[in-house]
């Protein structure tokens, strides 16, 4: 963003959008703005604008959009300093002098170029090294019995760290000083100081930065060596958390795409890509920081919500994951232990406000190996099937027997730090009544529960265990003052509830089944409450306080109608479940003509 007052600004504010842009896309005048082809996806019709006066464009059919720099710089793949320079050359703008640097910022920046430079040569150096020596031959043998033929070795730059221990010493010692090498993260040193390569007897994956150049490596052992994988320290031209595998090949399909695929390993990110799902990225062993995820979400227009599909193995964040929630959930509620059970890479996801879906493959197959058993197709329909990630986190909750006050408090305190994370108001506000409708709890507690967790900055929620559970049904509340109050018809409206099982599995099914027992006493409201638990006594305080008219018996009608509607929904949907499970086909004739008894049976009550 150029900044007030700025060369830049003034750049901005002198430059002509409709000629720069008209430089690299035909423009056609159109009212007060100009339309073309967008530059940035296939399209037929012309959906792509510029605004002279506001000095922006916008293509209504994929979403790209910005000012002059930014169209410069996605058409010239250049950072925003050169995107300046670019626009002020072809506005006849004169650039200023760069300030002068000092010696320390010279040093720092030869420095730095010099260890880009070494990682390039070092790149060649493994590569050659998996095709020209025999222990690489070997390496590469490997690599081809995981699917990659030579041309996607070529491809990635796949390369192989000789097992002598400083062949590439010996080679980067002939053009580079000891201090640099000490530096690049590329050498090691024993406790008597000798030097030796870090990498030894491992395939060797080049790990670039945004603009492709390699600045790290990743090493995959080979045999039994540890660690299995390992990765270059942080150097001056190296910091994991702002580094995306891949990412540099993957720019353009993520826009294009309009999501991006995020995945754990090298193998992965390459399997998916060869395989034409090329909008693939790999953290590579990093939890995803915020500097990888402020690399994702600038590829997104402004106003396009960022989508993300995370699709981690099996072991990181799929189905040991939803195990390592089990002991967390049997835990008492409340520990800060309760943190280590939710994937920190997904909650700075949902802090950056990514639209973010989970997606988890059958089996233990991590995406590589599914690519190579499954085909790209099956991986294409899971992708599109992928559930929303507040879908996720309910049916992880949801694997608790929710049918405990504690084991709701758990179950809640599990899915709202997720919430809390939501940047969006209106979204988290969206969230909690799915979560609440879901698990089931009542959503003025899950609300307050947010608020005061939000307010305090508290990792877990507190609600009032007493008040915790699905909200009773506004047929209940009648019934139980019926049962109460109804003098003239309290009994007959037990014996319908008796006599068709109607209170069984409500909510306030403890409650009524009291009130039936002493029907026939009409005993007060204190009496009755002295033989309740606190969640029962307060809802049945709360019913008999509530202002409203003297009840008739049709009323106890109506109320006993959604009772008997709510069996017959109930049963339709486990008829919906045997139907979906592929009954043989005398089964399937016997389940579709209940259905249509019960479907029937709904539209006359």
């Amino acid at each position: 963003m150029a900044e007030a007052g700025s060369f830049a600004e003034r750049v901005k504010q002198q430059a002509d959008i409709v000629r720069v842009i008209g430089e690299y896309v035909r423009l056609k005048k159109s009212g007060a703005n100009f339309t073309g082809l967008c530059p940035f996806h296939q399209e037929k019709t012309p959906s792509f604008a510029v605004h002279p006066v506001k000095q922006i464009y916008h293509c209504f059919g994929c979403g790209a959009g910005g000012d002059v720099f930014k169209f410069v710089m996605e058409m010239d793949k250049s950072t925003f300093p050169e995107a300046i320079r670019t626009v002020a050359e072809k506005c006849g703008i004169a650039v200023p002098k760069p300030r002068e640097r000092s010696p320390e910022e010279r040093r720092k920046n030869q420095h730095r170029s010099a260890l880009v430079e070494m990682h390039r040569e070092t790149a060649a150096f493994f590569a050659r090294s998996l095709h020209d020596t025999a222990e690489g031959k070997v390496a590469a043998a490997y690599l081809e019995d995981r699917g990659l033929d030579s041309e996607a070795m070529k491809r990635f730059g796949l390369g192989f760290a000789p097992s002598s221990g400083d062949a590439l010493l010996r080679f980067l010692k002939q053009k580079y000083p000891e201090k640099l090498l000490d530096v690049s993260g590329l050498i090691s040193r024993d406790q008597s100081g000798r030097a030796y390569d870090r990498f030894r007897r491992r395939i060797m994956f080049p790990i670039a930065n945004e603009a492709g150049k390699v600045i790290a490596f990743g090493g995959r052992a080979m045999g039994d060596d540890t660690p299995k994988y390992m990765n270059s320290p942080e150097t001056p031209i190296y910091t994991k958390s702002n580094v995306l595998y891949h990412l540099d090949r993957a720019k353009e399909a993520i826009r294009r795409e309009g999501f991006a695929v995020i995945v754990e390993g090298y193998m992965d990110a390459i399997g998916l890509a060869r395989a034409g799902i090329s909008n693939v990225v790999a953290t590579c062993g990093t939890s995803f920081a915020d500097g990888q995820a402020k690399l994702l979400k600038r590829l997104f227009p402004e106003g396009i919500p960022p989508r993300l599909v995370m699709n981690y193995d099996p072991d990181l964040a799929g189905q040991a994951a939803a195990d390592r929630s089990i002991p967390f959930l049997q835990n008492q509620y409340g520990t800060d232990s309760s943190a280590e059970y939710r994937d920190p890479r997904l909650i700075k996801a949902l802090q950056y406000g990514f639209e973010l879906r989970i997606l988890r493959l059958p089996g233990d197959a991590d995406p590589d190996r599914f690519i190579r058993e499954c085909g790209v197709d099956a991986y294409r329909d899971l992708l599109k099937s992928a559930p929303p990630f507040i879908d996720y986190v309910i049916s992880r909750a949801q694997q608790m027997d929710l049918t405990t006050t504690e084991n709701k408090i758990r179950a809640l305190n599990y899915v709202m730090p997720y919430i809390q994370r939501i940047p969006t108001a209106m979204l988290r506000s969206e969230w909690a009544t799915i979560v609440a409708k879901k698990l089931p709890i009542d959503e003025p507690v899950l609300r307050e529960a947010l608020r005061r967790a939000a307010a305090e900055q508290r990792s877990e929620v507190k609600p009032n265990a007493s008040l915790l559970g699905p909200a009773v049904k506004p047929a209940e509340r009648q019934i139980i003052r019926m049962l109460v109050e109804a003098d003239g018809f309290r009994e007959k409206l037990a014996r319908a509830l008796v006599s068709d099982a109607l209170h069984r599995g409500l909510e306030s099914e403890r409650l009524l089944e009291l009130l039936i027992s002493k029907v026939g006493e009409h005993p007060d409201a204190a009496t009755l409450a002295a033989a309740l638990e606190e969640r029962e006594r307060r809802l049945l305080f709360e019913v008999l306080f509530e202002p409203v008219p003297e009840p008739t018996w049709d009323d106890a009608e109506s109320c006993l109608s959604v009772l008997r509607n709510r069996r017959v929904e109930e049963e339709l949907a486990a008829l919906q479940k045997k139907i979906e499970a592929k009954p043989t086909t005398d089964e399937l004739r016997g389940l579709l003509t209940r259905r249509l008894e019960l479907q029937k049976l709904l539209a006359t009550n």
